[in-house]
Protein backbone atom coordinates (compact mmCIF):
# COMPACT_ATOMS: atom_id res chain seq x y z
CA UNK A 1 0.00 0.00 0.00
CA UNK A 2 0.83 3.56 -0.66
CA UNK A 3 2.05 6.15 2.60
CA UNK A 4 -1.17 7.95 3.51
CA UNK A 5 0.38 11.53 4.28
CA UNK A 6 0.01 12.55 7.38
CA UNK A 7 -1.54 15.86 8.46
CA UNK A 8 -1.48 17.37 11.89
CA UNK A 9 -4.26 19.92 12.35
CA UNK A 10 -3.06 22.17 15.50
CA UNK A 11 -6.31 24.12 16.52
CA UNK A 12 -7.46 25.04 20.83
CA UNK A 13 -11.10 24.80 19.44
CA UNK A 14 -11.73 20.82 19.74
CA UNK A 15 -14.70 21.18 17.55
CA UNK A 16 -12.65 22.78 14.48
CA UNK A 17 -9.86 20.12 15.38
CA UNK A 18 -12.21 16.85 14.86
CA UNK A 19 -13.91 18.47 11.83
CA UNK A 20 -10.58 18.50 10.30
CA UNK A 21 -9.42 15.91 11.09
CA UNK A 22 -12.18 13.87 9.60
CA UNK A 23 -12.04 15.98 6.43
CA UNK A 24 -8.44 14.80 5.66
CA UNK A 25 -9.28 11.14 6.62
CA UNK A 26 -12.09 11.60 3.73
CA UNK A 27 -9.51 12.96 1.30
CA UNK A 28 -7.45 10.29 1.70
CA UNK A 29 -4.67 11.38 4.31
CA UNK A 30 -4.38 10.79 7.81
CA UNK A 31 -5.21 13.78 10.14
CA UNK A 32 -3.45 13.93 13.78
CA UNK A 33 -5.70 16.72 16.01
CA UNK A 34 -3.88 18.36 18.26
CA UNK A 35 -5.01 21.25 20.29
CA UNK A 36 -2.29 23.02 21.77
CA UNK A 37 1.16 24.50 20.49
CA UNK A 38 3.67 22.96 23.25
CA UNK A 39 2.40 19.93 22.59
CA UNK A 40 1.99 19.74 18.78
CA UNK A 41 5.95 20.75 18.77
CA UNK A 42 6.50 17.66 21.19
CA UNK A 43 4.41 15.73 18.77
CA UNK A 44 5.85 16.99 15.36
CA UNK A 45 9.77 15.43 16.80
CA UNK A 46 8.48 12.07 17.02
CA UNK A 47 6.36 11.66 13.96
CA UNK A 48 7.10 14.12 11.79
CA UNK A 49 3.93 14.61 9.78
CA UNK A 50 4.01 15.94 6.15
CA UNK A 51 1.81 19.12 6.24
CA UNK A 52 0.80 21.04 9.39
CA UNK A 53 -2.44 22.72 9.27
CA UNK A 54 -2.30 26.02 12.33
CA UNK A 55 -4.39 28.32 14.14
CA UNK A 56 -2.24 31.43 14.88
CA UNK A 57 -4.22 32.49 17.42
CA UNK A 58 -3.85 30.29 20.92
CA UNK A 59 -3.27 30.40 24.00
CA UNK A 60 -1.06 29.01 26.44
CA UNK A 61 2.65 29.88 26.81
CA UNK A 62 3.12 29.57 22.98
CA UNK A 63 1.23 30.57 20.32
CA UNK A 64 0.87 29.15 16.40
CA UNK A 65 3.54 31.73 15.49
CA UNK A 66 5.52 30.18 18.04
CA UNK A 67 5.01 26.41 16.84
CA UNK A 68 5.50 27.50 13.12
CA UNK A 69 9.07 28.86 14.14
CA UNK A 70 9.59 25.73 16.16
CA UNK A 71 8.60 23.30 13.10
CA UNK A 72 10.62 25.15 10.98
CA UNK A 73 14.11 24.61 13.43
CA UNK A 74 13.31 20.78 12.85
CA UNK A 75 12.34 20.55 9.48
CA UNK A 76 12.45 23.81 7.13
CA UNK A 77 10.82 22.47 4.35
CA UNK A 78 7.68 21.02 6.30
CA UNK A 79 4.51 23.25 4.32
CA UNK A 80 2.84 24.79 6.94
CA UNK A 81 -0.85 26.12 6.40
CA UNK A 82 -1.96 28.97 8.47
CA UNK A 83 -5.72 29.97 9.59
CA UNK A 84 -5.83 33.37 10.39
CA UNK A 85 -9.12 35.13 12.02
CA UNK A 86 -10.48 38.24 10.28
CA UNK A 87 -8.65 41.39 11.04
CA UNK A 88 -5.35 39.81 11.46
CA UNK A 89 -3.24 40.88 8.10
CA UNK A 90 -0.13 41.70 10.15
CA UNK A 91 -0.17 38.02 11.75
CA UNK A 92 -0.30 36.23 8.66
CA UNK A 93 2.28 38.69 6.88
CA UNK A 94 4.86 37.31 10.13
CA UNK A 95 3.51 33.77 9.61
CA UNK A 96 4.93 34.30 5.79
CA UNK A 97 7.93 35.69 7.10
CA UNK A 98 8.70 32.84 9.13
CA UNK A 99 8.07 30.32 6.22
CA UNK A 100 4.30 29.51 6.71
CA UNK A 101 3.36 27.82 2.84
CA UNK A 102 -0.08 29.96 2.60
CA UNK A 103 -3.09 30.65 4.91
CA UNK A 104 -6.53 30.68 5.04
CA UNK A 105 -9.10 33.15 6.54
CA UNK A 106 -12.44 31.48 8.75
CA UNK A 107 -14.64 30.64 7.65
CA UNK A 108 -13.02 28.64 4.49
CA UNK A 109 -14.15 27.02 1.91
CA UNK A 110 -13.51 23.11 2.22
CA UNK A 111 -12.86 23.06 -1.83
CA UNK A 112 -10.36 26.07 -1.28
CA UNK A 113 -8.46 24.01 1.86
CA UNK A 114 -8.46 20.37 -0.08
CA UNK A 115 -6.80 22.78 -3.30
CA UNK A 116 -4.48 24.25 -0.87
CA UNK A 117 -3.36 21.43 1.17
CA UNK A 118 -2.81 19.31 -2.53
CA UNK A 119 -0.37 22.37 -3.38
CA UNK A 120 1.17 21.92 0.01
CA UNK A 121 2.04 18.43 -0.66
CA UNK A 122 3.24 18.82 -3.88
CA UNK A 123 5.67 21.71 -2.87
CA UNK A 124 7.21 18.81 -0.28
CA UNK A 125 7.94 16.37 -3.18
CA UNK A 126 9.66 19.32 -4.95
CA UNK A 127 11.59 20.56 -1.91
CA UNK A 128 12.48 16.82 -1.03
CA UNK A 129 13.75 16.22 -4.55
CA UNK A 130 15.69 19.67 -4.96
CA UNK A 131 17.26 18.81 -1.57
CA UNK A 132 20.25 17.34 -3.05
CA UNK A 133 21.19 20.65 -5.27
CA UNK A 134 22.01 22.51 -2.12
CA UNK A 135 24.92 20.08 -1.96
CA UNK A 136 25.59 20.69 -5.97
CA UNK A 137 23.81 20.41 -9.34
CA UNK A 138 25.35 16.93 -10.08
CA UNK A 139 23.14 14.58 -8.57
CA UNK A 140 19.61 15.15 -9.62
CA UNK A 141 18.90 13.08 -12.76
CA UNK A 142 14.94 14.72 -13.28
CA UNK A 143 16.69 17.98 -15.04
CA UNK A 144 20.24 17.86 -14.98
CA UNK A 145 21.73 15.13 -17.26
CA UNK A 146 25.05 14.77 -18.85
CA UNK A 147 24.21 16.07 -22.34
CA UNK A 148 26.08 19.26 -23.52
CA UNK A 149 23.00 21.48 -23.85
CA UNK A 150 21.98 20.31 -20.05
CA UNK A 151 25.98 20.72 -18.67
CA UNK A 152 25.39 24.32 -19.95
CA UNK A 153 21.91 24.84 -18.36
CA UNK A 154 23.97 23.50 -15.14
CA UNK A 155 26.22 25.74 -15.29
CA UNK A 156 24.35 29.02 -16.14
CA UNK A 157 22.71 28.03 -13.03
CA UNK A 158 25.68 27.57 -10.82
CA UNK A 159 27.07 31.11 -12.25
CA UNK A 160 23.66 33.34 -11.59
CA UNK A 161 21.91 31.47 -8.52
CA UNK A 162 24.31 33.66 -6.03
CA UNK A 163 23.03 37.10 -7.41
CA UNK A 164 19.51 38.52 -7.49
CA UNK A 165 19.60 38.86 -11.13
CA UNK A 166 15.97 38.27 -12.99
CA UNK A 167 15.99 34.88 -14.59
CA UNK A 168 13.49 33.71 -17.46
CA UNK A 169 13.46 30.01 -17.87
CA UNK A 170 12.27 28.88 -21.44
CA UNK A 171 10.49 25.26 -22.50
CA UNK A 172 8.21 23.56 -23.34
CA UNK A 173 5.76 21.88 -20.83
CA UNK A 174 6.92 19.09 -19.04
CA UNK A 175 11.00 19.91 -19.01
CA UNK A 176 11.41 20.99 -15.59
CA UNK A 177 11.50 24.25 -15.55
CA UNK A 178 9.72 24.59 -12.23
CA UNK A 179 12.44 22.24 -10.68
CA UNK A 180 15.28 24.74 -12.47
CA UNK A 181 13.64 27.42 -10.82
CA UNK A 182 13.99 25.95 -7.17
CA UNK A 183 17.61 25.02 -8.44
CA UNK A 184 18.14 28.92 -8.32
CA UNK A 185 16.76 29.23 -5.23
CA UNK A 186 18.52 26.53 -3.34
CA UNK A 187 21.95 27.91 -4.10
CA UNK A 188 21.10 31.15 -3.67
CA UNK A 189 21.58 33.68 -0.66
CA UNK A 190 17.61 33.95 -0.23
CA UNK A 191 17.56 30.09 0.37
CA UNK A 192 16.47 30.88 4.26
CA UNK A 193 13.89 33.77 3.04
CA UNK A 194 10.60 32.14 1.33
CA UNK A 195 10.10 31.00 -2.10
CA UNK A 196 6.33 31.99 -3.64
CA UNK A 197 5.03 30.26 -7.27
CA UNK A 198 2.35 31.82 -8.65
CA UNK A 199 0.96 30.07 -12.30
CA UNK A 200 -0.17 33.09 -14.00
CA UNK A 201 -2.18 30.69 -16.56
CA UNK A 202 -4.87 29.09 -13.43
CA UNK A 203 -6.60 32.70 -12.53
CA UNK A 204 -9.03 34.92 -14.54
CA UNK A 205 -7.00 38.47 -14.63
CA UNK A 206 -9.06 39.58 -11.92
CA UNK A 207 -8.10 37.09 -9.51
CA UNK A 208 -4.57 36.77 -10.50
CA UNK A 209 -4.28 40.54 -9.75
CA UNK A 210 -5.43 40.34 -6.26
CA UNK A 211 -3.10 37.17 -5.84
CA UNK A 212 -0.09 38.96 -6.35
CA UNK A 213 -0.83 42.21 -5.00
CA UNK A 214 -3.29 41.45 -3.04
CA UNK A 215 -6.51 44.11 -1.92
CA UNK A 216 -7.82 46.06 0.85
CA UNK A 217 -11.61 45.79 2.60
CA UNK A 218 -14.24 47.14 0.24
CA UNK A 219 -12.10 46.90 -2.93
CA UNK A 220 -14.71 44.65 -4.30
CA UNK A 221 -17.84 42.83 -3.56
CA UNK A 222 -16.95 40.02 -1.36
CA UNK A 223 -13.70 41.79 -0.15
CA UNK A 224 -14.70 41.56 3.88
CA UNK A 225 -11.22 42.00 4.98
CA UNK A 226 -7.43 42.99 3.76
CA UNK A 227 -5.07 40.44 1.89
CA UNK A 228 -1.86 40.60 1.37
CA UNK A 229 -0.44 39.82 -2.36
CA UNK A 230 1.92 36.80 -2.73
CA UNK A 231 4.62 39.63 -3.29
CA UNK A 232 4.35 40.79 0.19
CA UNK A 233 4.74 37.03 1.46
CA UNK A 234 7.82 36.92 -0.82
CA UNK A 235 9.52 40.23 0.53
CA UNK A 236 13.83 39.48 1.03
CA UNK A 237 12.84 35.88 -0.83
CA UNK A 238 12.19 35.29 -4.10
CA UNK A 239 8.69 34.82 -6.28
CA UNK A 240 8.35 32.25 -9.15
CA UNK A 241 6.29 33.26 -11.69
CA UNK A 242 5.16 30.59 -13.93
CA UNK A 243 3.80 30.58 -17.21
CA UNK A 244 4.49 34.28 -17.60
CA UNK A 245 3.24 34.09 -21.30
CA UNK A 246 -0.32 33.92 -20.03
CA UNK A 247 -0.62 36.85 -18.16
CA UNK A 248 -3.28 39.88 -19.53
CA UNK A 249 -1.50 42.85 -21.11
CA UNK A 250 -2.51 45.20 -18.45
CA UNK A 251 -1.41 43.21 -15.56
CA UNK A 252 1.50 43.46 -17.36
CA UNK A 253 1.97 46.95 -16.43
CA UNK A 254 1.69 46.78 -12.80
CA UNK A 255 4.24 43.74 -12.75
CA UNK A 256 6.46 46.02 -14.51
CA UNK A 257 6.25 48.70 -12.03
CA UNK A 258 7.17 46.37 -9.31
CA UNK A 259 10.09 44.97 -11.69
CA UNK A 260 10.97 48.66 -11.95
CA UNK A 261 10.48 50.49 -8.68
CA UNK A 262 9.95 47.47 -6.60
CA UNK A 263 6.91 48.68 -5.10
CA UNK A 264 2.74 48.27 -5.94
CA UNK A 265 -0.05 49.08 -4.30
CA UNK A 266 -3.09 46.51 -3.34
CA UNK A 267 -6.37 46.76 -4.88
CA UNK A 268 -8.39 49.15 -3.91
CA UNK A 269 -5.36 50.57 -2.26
CA UNK A 270 -3.61 54.40 -2.23
CA UNK A 271 -0.69 53.16 -0.16
CA UNK A 272 3.06 52.10 -1.83
CA UNK A 273 4.01 49.03 -0.24
CA UNK A 274 8.06 48.71 -1.16
CA UNK A 275 9.39 44.69 -1.62
CA UNK A 276 13.16 43.27 -2.17
CA UNK A 277 12.08 40.36 -3.94
CA UNK A 278 14.30 37.80 -6.77
CA UNK A 279 11.79 37.55 -9.66
CA UNK A 280 12.45 34.05 -11.52
CA UNK A 281 9.70 33.78 -14.74
CA UNK A 282 8.85 30.82 -16.73
CA UNK A 283 7.21 30.15 -19.94
CA UNK A 284 6.37 27.38 -22.73
CA UNK A 285 5.13 30.56 -24.85
CA UNK A 286 7.13 32.33 -27.65
CA UNK A 287 7.42 35.44 -26.09
CA UNK A 288 9.19 37.70 -28.75
CA UNK A 289 6.70 36.42 -30.93
CA UNK A 290 3.79 37.57 -28.61
CA UNK A 291 5.89 40.97 -28.13
CA UNK A 292 5.86 40.91 -32.12
CA UNK A 293 1.67 40.40 -32.07
CA UNK A 294 1.00 43.04 -29.25
CA UNK A 295 0.26 40.86 -27.06
CA UNK A 296 3.24 40.76 -24.49
CA UNK A 297 5.04 44.26 -23.66
CA UNK A 298 8.40 44.41 -25.54
CA UNK A 299 9.70 46.33 -21.94
CA UNK A 300 8.51 43.78 -19.81
CA UNK A 301 9.95 41.11 -21.52
CA UNK A 302 13.41 42.68 -21.49
CA UNK A 303 13.09 43.24 -17.58
CA UNK A 304 12.21 39.55 -17.48
CA UNK A 305 15.25 38.49 -19.92
CA UNK A 306 18.60 39.53 -18.07
CA UNK A 307 19.08 36.04 -18.04
CA UNK A 308 17.47 33.11 -20.16
CA UNK A 309 17.66 29.54 -19.69
CA UNK A 310 16.67 27.46 -22.49
CA UNK A 311 15.55 23.48 -21.19
CA UNK A 312 15.88 21.58 -24.19
CA UNK A 313 13.17 18.98 -24.80
CA UNK A 314 13.39 15.57 -24.04
CA UNK A 315 12.95 14.31 -27.79
CA UNK A 316 16.60 16.13 -27.86
CA UNK A 317 18.30 14.58 -24.78
CA UNK A 318 17.28 10.76 -26.05
CA UNK A 319 20.52 9.63 -23.93
CA UNK A 320 19.05 10.38 -20.71
CA UNK A 321 15.87 8.20 -21.25
CA UNK A 322 17.08 5.59 -19.76
CA UNK A 323 18.41 7.00 -16.63
CA UNK A 324 15.11 9.01 -16.36
CA UNK A 325 13.39 5.44 -16.22
CA UNK A 326 15.53 4.00 -13.82
CA UNK A 327 15.31 7.64 -11.62
CA UNK A 328 11.77 7.16 -11.19
CA UNK A 329 10.98 3.28 -11.04
CA UNK A 330 13.25 3.03 -8.16
CA UNK A 331 11.67 6.77 -6.47
CA UNK A 332 7.75 5.02 -7.18
CA UNK A 333 9.15 1.76 -6.41
CA UNK A 334 9.59 3.33 -3.20
CA UNK A 335 6.90 5.51 -2.67
CA UNK A 336 4.10 2.84 -3.36
CA UNK A 337 6.05 0.23 -1.71
CA UNK A 338 6.11 -2.17 -4.87
CA UNK A 339 8.66 -4.43 -6.11
CA UNK A 340 11.56 -2.86 -8.31
CA UNK A 341 12.03 -3.86 -11.91
CA UNK A 342 13.56 -2.67 -15.17
CA UNK A 343 11.17 -1.96 -17.54
CA UNK A 344 11.36 -4.59 -20.80
CA UNK A 345 13.89 -3.91 -23.77
CA UNK A 346 10.62 -4.03 -25.74
CA UNK A 347 9.00 -0.91 -23.50
CA UNK A 348 12.46 1.07 -23.16
CA UNK A 349 12.48 0.63 -27.31
CA UNK A 350 9.02 2.18 -27.52
CA UNK A 351 10.55 5.29 -25.33
CA UNK A 352 13.43 5.89 -26.71
CA UNK A 353 11.62 5.91 -30.50
CA UNK A 354 8.50 8.08 -29.16
CA UNK A 355 8.09 12.04 -29.12
CA UNK A 356 7.66 12.53 -25.91
CA UNK A 357 5.12 15.65 -26.33
CA UNK A 358 4.57 16.22 -22.73
CA UNK A 359 8.47 15.76 -21.95
CA UNK A 360 9.96 14.28 -18.79
CA UNK A 361 6.64 15.15 -16.74
CA UNK A 362 4.77 12.99 -19.69
CA UNK A 363 7.60 9.92 -18.75
CA UNK A 364 7.26 10.49 -15.33
CA UNK A 365 3.64 10.11 -14.79
CA UNK A 366 4.15 6.72 -17.37
CA UNK A 367 6.46 5.44 -15.27
CA UNK A 368 4.43 6.19 -12.11
CA UNK A 369 1.33 3.99 -14.01
CA UNK A 370 3.72 1.43 -14.79
CA UNK A 371 4.86 1.24 -11.01
CA UNK A 372 1.72 1.41 -9.95
CA UNK A 373 -0.80 -1.40 -12.12
CA UNK A 374 2.15 -3.49 -11.81
CA UNK A 375 2.56 -3.69 -15.70
CA UNK A 376 3.48 -2.45 -18.80
CA UNK A 377 0.48 -3.35 -21.28
CA UNK A 378 -1.33 0.05 -20.90
CA UNK A 379 1.52 2.45 -21.24
CA UNK A 380 2.78 0.16 -24.48
CA UNK A 381 -0.89 0.38 -25.54
CA UNK A 382 -1.21 3.99 -24.77
CA UNK A 383 1.86 4.99 -26.62
CA UNK A 384 1.20 2.87 -29.73
CA UNK A 385 -2.33 4.90 -30.13
CA UNK A 386 -0.49 8.15 -29.79
CA UNK A 387 -2.96 8.71 -26.71
CA UNK A 388 -0.68 11.24 -25.12
CA UNK A 389 0.27 12.97 -27.88
CA UNK A 390 -3.74 13.41 -28.46
CA UNK A 391 -3.52 14.83 -24.47
CA UNK A 392 -0.66 17.30 -25.41
CA UNK A 393 -2.58 18.50 -27.97
CA UNK A 394 -6.21 19.18 -26.69
CA UNK A 395 -4.50 20.86 -22.97
CA UNK A 396 -2.27 23.13 -24.98
CA UNK A 397 -3.78 23.35 -28.40
CA UNK A 398 -4.58 27.52 -28.03
CA UNK A 399 -0.83 28.23 -28.07
CA UNK A 400 0.87 28.04 -30.97
CA UNK A 401 4.56 27.23 -29.48
CA UNK A 402 2.54 24.43 -27.64
CA UNK A 403 1.26 23.40 -31.09
CA UNK A 404 4.22 23.15 -32.49
CA UNK A 405 6.04 21.30 -29.53
CA UNK A 406 3.19 18.52 -30.43
CA UNK A 407 4.27 18.11 -33.68
CA UNK A 408 6.44 15.52 -33.38
CA UNK A 409 10.12 15.11 -34.85
CA UNK A 410 10.62 13.76 -38.77
CA UNK A 411 10.48 10.26 -38.96
CA UNK A 412 12.83 8.77 -40.30
CA UNK A 413 14.79 8.84 -43.19
CA UNK A 414 13.43 12.68 -43.68
CA UNK A 415 15.43 15.64 -43.12
CA UNK A 416 15.06 15.60 -39.30
CA UNK A 417 16.98 13.23 -36.91
CA UNK A 418 13.98 11.73 -34.56
CA UNK A 419 12.86 8.34 -34.97
CA UNK A 420 9.19 8.98 -33.58
CA UNK A 421 7.22 5.58 -35.01
CA UNK A 422 4.30 6.35 -37.06
CA UNK A 423 1.99 4.96 -34.94
CA UNK A 424 2.88 7.23 -32.03
CA UNK A 425 1.96 10.34 -34.03
CA UNK A 426 -2.29 8.88 -34.46
CA UNK A 427 -4.65 11.12 -34.25
CA UNK A 428 -7.13 11.06 -31.74
CA UNK A 429 -10.34 8.74 -31.90
CA UNK A 430 -12.81 9.49 -34.27
CA UNK A 431 -15.16 9.65 -31.68
CA UNK A 432 -13.20 11.65 -29.52
CA UNK A 433 -12.68 14.02 -32.75
CA UNK A 434 -16.78 14.43 -33.85
CA UNK A 435 -17.52 15.19 -29.80
CA UNK A 436 -14.84 17.91 -29.77
CA UNK A 437 -15.43 19.47 -33.11
CA UNK A 438 -19.57 19.44 -32.91
CA UNK A 439 -19.81 22.02 -30.23
CA UNK A 440 -17.07 23.88 -31.77
CA UNK A 441 -18.75 24.18 -34.98
CA UNK A 442 -22.50 25.02 -33.45
CA UNK A 443 -20.81 27.88 -31.72
CA UNK A 444 -19.23 29.18 -35.37
CA UNK A 445 -21.08 31.96 -37.13
CA UNK A 446 -20.50 33.84 -40.10
CA UNK A 447 -18.72 36.63 -37.79
CA UNK A 448 -15.71 34.57 -36.16
CA UNK A 449 -12.31 34.86 -37.26
CA UNK A 450 -10.10 31.39 -37.84
CA UNK A 451 -8.24 32.81 -34.15
CA UNK A 452 -12.19 32.52 -32.70
CA UNK A 453 -12.46 29.31 -34.38
CA UNK A 454 -9.11 28.10 -33.12
CA UNK A 455 -10.12 28.87 -29.73
CA UNK A 456 -13.63 27.28 -29.47
CA UNK A 457 -11.91 24.12 -30.60
CA UNK A 458 -9.53 23.97 -28.00
CA UNK A 459 -11.92 24.78 -25.23
CA UNK A 460 -14.39 22.06 -26.54
CA UNK A 461 -10.94 19.35 -27.02
CA UNK A 462 -9.89 20.50 -23.54
CA UNK A 463 -13.41 19.66 -22.03
CA UNK A 464 -13.83 16.35 -23.79
CA UNK A 465 -10.35 15.49 -22.68
CA UNK A 466 -10.83 16.10 -18.78
CA UNK A 467 -14.37 14.73 -18.63
CA UNK A 468 -12.50 11.34 -20.14
CA UNK A 469 -9.97 11.81 -17.36
CA UNK A 470 -12.30 12.26 -14.35
CA UNK A 471 -14.78 9.38 -15.79
CA UNK A 472 -11.15 7.18 -16.08
CA UNK A 473 -10.09 8.18 -12.15
CA UNK A 474 -13.78 7.88 -11.27
CA UNK A 475 -13.50 11.71 -10.68
CA UNK A 476 -10.39 11.91 -8.44
CA UNK A 477 -9.39 15.45 -9.20
CA UNK A 478 -5.98 14.71 -7.89
CA UNK A 479 -4.83 12.34 -10.10
CA UNK A 480 -6.50 13.52 -13.15
CA UNK A 481 -4.43 16.87 -12.29
CA UNK A 482 -1.13 14.74 -12.31
CA UNK A 483 -2.07 12.85 -15.54
CA UNK A 484 -2.83 15.64 -17.36
CA UNK A 485 0.00 17.45 -15.96
CA UNK A 486 -1.46 20.65 -14.32
CA UNK A 487 -2.04 22.20 -10.67
CA UNK A 488 -5.03 20.82 -8.62
CA UNK A 489 -5.99 24.84 -8.81
CA UNK A 490 -5.72 24.92 -12.57
CA UNK A 491 -7.65 21.82 -13.00
CA UNK A 492 -10.67 22.87 -10.36
CA UNK A 493 -10.74 26.74 -12.51
CA UNK A 494 -11.08 24.41 -15.65
CA UNK A 495 -13.90 22.05 -14.89
CA UNK A 496 -15.34 24.94 -13.04
CA UNK A 497 -15.02 26.80 -16.40
CA UNK A 498 -15.90 24.08 -18.76
CA UNK A 499 -19.18 23.44 -16.29
CA UNK A 500 -18.08 20.07 -15.86
CA UNK A 501 -18.64 20.80 -12.11
CA UNK A 502 -22.37 20.19 -13.08
CA UNK A 503 -21.84 17.21 -15.19
CA UNK A 504 -23.53 13.99 -12.79
CA UNK A 505 -20.47 11.91 -10.78
CA UNK A 506 -19.99 7.86 -10.79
Amino acid sequence: MSHKPQIMVVDDDQAICEFLRMFLDGLGYHGIAVNNAEQAVQLYHADRPDAVIIDVIMPGSMDGLGALAAFKKIDREVPVIVISGQGRTATVVQAMKLGAFDFISKPFDEADLEALLADALRQRRFNRDVSVLRNGLHAHPIVFGESPEMREVKELIERVAATDVTVLIRGESGTGKELVARALYASSARRDKSFVKVNCAALPTELLESELFGFERGAFTGAIQQKPGKFEFANKGTIFLDEIGDMSYPLQAKLLQVLQDREFTRLGGKQDIRVDVRVIAATNKDLPRACAEGHFRDDLFFRLNVVSIDLPPLRERRDEITVLTEYFLRKYSAEYSRPYSEVSPETMQLFMDYAWPGNIRELQNLVRRIVVLGTESPVRKEIGLGFPVAARRAISLSTPAAEAAAVPPAPPHSNGSSHAPAAAVAAPSTATAAVASEPAVAAVDGNTSLKDVSRIAAREAEKVLILRMLQQTRWNRKETAQILGISYKALLYKIKDAGLDKAPTP
